[in-house]
C-alpha cells in the first residue's frame, strides 16, 4: 500500500500573486519546488504525494502537470477549472488526457457570498466532474460548513474531500459548532476528509500535541477509518514548525490504531480516492 502525503503545494514565489503570504508568514516567502520536497518525503518514508493548486489559473495546471511528468513521486495533481464557465465540459474533456490530473479545487474559503458553492452556475459546473472521474477538493472555513450538506447531497455520485478539516479555530479552542456540522457532513458517504493544515489553525509558536486531540477525535469518529487521509499542507505548515514535528502530531495520535487503519490513513484512502498508481 502506497504511503502518500495527500496535500502539498509548489510555487515560484510571486509577491503580487502570493499576497496571501503575509509578513508573519515570511518563512514561506520563497520558492518551494519538487527537489525541496522529495528528500523530506523520503526521510519520512512516503512513497509520493498529491500536489494541490495554489493559484486559480490554467497556467497553474500546466505548471503542476509539467512537474508531475518529470517526477514519479508526484502521484496526482489537483488542479483548477472555471466551474462558472459555460465551457466547463469542454475544459474537462481537454484535461482528461493528463493521467496524473485527478481532480480540481476552487478557493471557496472566505468567498463572497459565503455560499458560493450553492449558486446554480457553479453547481452546473460541478455536475460535469463525475463523467470524467474527477474528484473535488472542498476548501472552506469552518463557518461555511453549514452549506456543505446541501452542496454534496446534490451530487451523490461525485467524490468530495474536505481540506484541512474545514479550518476549525484550534487557536481559540472553538469546537462545538464545528463538531456538530462536521458530523452532519460525514453522513454523506461520498465525502472524505483531509486531516491536514492542523498547525496553521493553532498557535504557531506555542502549540502542543494535545491541542489537536479533540479535533482529531471528532474527525475520526465522524468519518471513520476509511474516509480520512493525511496531508501535510507543506510548505504552508512550515509557518508553525518543521515537517517532522507536524507529522509527529498524527503519528502519535494514530499509534493506538491498528496497522491496517494506519496504512489507510497514511496512504490507502488517498490512493483509492484519487486513483493513484
Amino acid at each position: 500500500m502506497l504511503r502518500i502525503d495527500a496535500h502539498q503545494h509548489f510555487w515560484h514565489y510571486d509577491p503580487v500573486r502570493d499576497s496571501w503570504i503575509t509578513e508573519e508568514m515570511a518563512v514561506i516567502r520563497r520558492d518551494f519546488l519538487p527537489d525541496d520536497l522529495q528528500p523530506i518525503l523520503q526521510q519520512n518514508n512516503f512513497d509520493g504525494c498529491v500536489v494541490v493548486q495554489a493559484d486559480q489559473s490554467e497556467k497553474e495546471n500546466k505548471y503542476l502537470l509539467t512537474y508531475a511528468e518529470q517526477y514519479d513521486f508526484i502521484k496526482g495533481v489537483v488542479g483548477w477549472a472555471d466551474f462558472f464557465s459555460n465551457q466547463i465540459e469542454r475544459q474537462l474533456e481537454n484535461l482528461r488526457q493528463y493521467k496524473k490530473l485527478k481532480g480540481f479545487r476552487t478557493i471557496l474559503q472566505g468567498a463572497t457570498p459565503p455560499d458560493l458553492m450553492l449558486q446554480p452556475a457553479f453547481r452546473h459546473g460541478i455536475s460535469k466532474l463525475s463523467q470524467f472521474n474527477f474528484t473535488y477538493d472542498i476548501l472552506i472555513y469552518a463557518d461555511q460548513l453549514k452549506y456543505i450538506p446541501a452542496f454534496v447531497s446534490a451530487f451523490p455520485n461525485q467524490l468530495f474531500v474536505i481540506d484541512h478539516l474545514a479550518k476549525p479555530n484550534i487557536y481559540k479552542r472553538d469546537i462545538n459548532s464545528w463538531a456538530a456540522e462536521m458530523q452532519v457532513v460525514a453522513q454523506f458517504e461520498n465525502v472524505y476528509l483531509k486531516i491536514s493544515g492542523l498547525v496553521t489553525e493553532a498557535d504557531w509558536h506555542n502549540w502542543r500535541t494535545e491541542d489537536f486531540g479533540p479535533y482529531l477525535d471528532v474527525a475520526v469518529n465522524a468519518f471513520g477509518p476509511n474516509r480520512i487521509m493525511f496531508g501535510s499542507d507543506w510548505p504552508v505548515c512550515l509557518v508553525a514548525g518543521k515537517y517532522k514535528a507536524m507529522l509527529g502530531i498524527v503519528q502519535e495520535y494514530f499509534a493506538a490504531f491498528s496497522s491496517e487503519e494506519q496504512a489507510l490513513f497514511f496512504g490507502g484512502n488517498a490512493t483509492r480516492f484519487y486513483n493513484l498508481t
